[in-house]
């Protein structure tokens, strides 16, 4: 007898479980249709615009500190 009762409970939980899972679906049928063929506004890709400037040092000085100790003394 206790077989056939643990049979009958388990038979119906396993029966609640697909009729709960059956009506999730049915339930959420149409949101999951829209989450599946939902397509994204596609953004404008960003543009950087970077500049590089070297500053260049005019012909014949190469170093600064070569003209200091004349700059100093002018002044």
């Amino acid at each position: 007898m206790f077989t056939l009762f643990a049979a009958v409970v388990f038979f119906a939980s396993f029966l609640l479980a697909v009729a709960t899972i059956i009506g999730m679906f049915a339930l959420y049928h149409d949101k999951m249709v829209a989450a599946l063929l939902f397509e994204p506004i596609p953004r404008e890709a960003p543009v950087y615009r970077l500049r590089i400037s070297r500053r260049r040092v005019p012909g014949g000085r190469h170093s600064s500190i070569q003209t200091f100790p004349v700059r100093a003394l002018i002044a």
